[in-house]
């Protein structure tokens, strides 16, 4: 018979391989890095916009404008952050702040299907009072819904050594 060390760290189910221990990140380094992502979203769509409508466009009260106002405002962002997590595993600030998307399957990478359901996820996280978002705060692997939709986790990135 073996006695349980009840004092020892949990083992995680993660399979981790030669990474080591991974760190989660938490509420407010995310919220700091969707920050600066949107700044830098909104630097390239709005000029497109006004380019394309004039600045008749701020004076609309209207969701959609017409197709190119979906299209610079919705579609671009969504293939953007897309490619920035399939190629980058982060977008750029998650990036400034040492940050990266990874999967928590058998792989680290993220799947074209993860990630387009993990975007697609921020909608539901977001519907009501932003409670899907602001569950990372109390998560105890920091995972918003949007993250366990996908079966995804925002954690710190190694340093190379």
């Amino acid at each position: 018979m073996t006695i349980e060390n009840v004092y020892q760290t949990p083992t995680s189910e993660l399979d981790q391989g030669d990474q080591g221990e991974l760190i989660f990140a938490g509420f407010w380094v995310r919220v700091g890095a969707s920050i600066i992502d949107t700044v830098l979203i909104l630097l390239i769509t709005l000029p497109l916009v006004t380019a394309v409508y004039g600045t008749d466009y701020w004076q609309s009260e209207s969701l959609v404008n017409g197709v190119w106002d979906f299209l610079i405002s919705y579609i671009l962002p969504a293939v953007v952050v897309i490619l920035f997590w399939l190629y980058k595993s982060a977008t750029p600030g998650k990036m400034m702040l040492g940050l990266e998307v990874i999967s928590l399957g058998k792989t680290n990478k993220l799947s074209v299907g993860q990630s387009i359901g993990r975007y697609i996820a921020y909608y539901p996280s977001m519907a009501v009072f932003l409670i899907g978002i602001i569950w990372v705060a109390f998560d105890k692997r920091k995972q918003g819904w949007h993250d366990k939709l996908a079966n995804t986790a925002v954690v710190k990135k190694r340093r190379s050594a």
